[in-house]
């Protein structure tokens, strides 16, 4: 009978260390999984950082980039752009008559009389 109950004493003591032992390791689960939970959140805080850093960089160098090419290709002047209308205007209206003689089909589309017009026009558009 003694053995019986030195053999359940001792069943008692070890479950009582394993309890304890389970419990140990549950907290230390709980811990580990809090500190996961944290380090994720701070990975996701570090990465909504760099890409609002990222997107603040990008709109800079865009800003950089725009004030360069007006550096580059400043915009014209109101009589460039006018001057620039009206020429691809001519050419536009003028383009049937070359088309035509450049494919063969028809006479070199300006006269002499005209051409000297056409030159007189240009040389008074050059002194506006």
């Amino acid at each position: 009978m003694t053995s019986l109950f030195v053999q359940e004493i001792r069943l008692s003591k070890r479950h009582e260390e394993i309890v304890s032992q389970r419990l140990m390791l549950l907290q230390q689960m709980e811990n580990k999984f809090g500190d996961q939970n944290t380090e994720k959140a701070s990975q996701l805080q570090a990465a909504e950082t760099a890409f609002k850093r990222n997107l603040s960089l990008l709109k800079d160098i865009e800003a950089a980039e725009k004030s360069l090419e007006t550096r580059i290709h400043p915009i014209p002047r109101p009589e460039v752009v006018s001057l620039e209308t009206r020429y691809w205007a001519s050419v536009e209206e003028h383009i049937p008559k070359w088309e035509q003689f450049l494919l063969g089909r028809a006479p070199y589309p300006i006269d002499v009389e005209n051409q000297n017009e056409a030159e007189k026009s240009i040389q008074n558009e050059a002194q506006r």
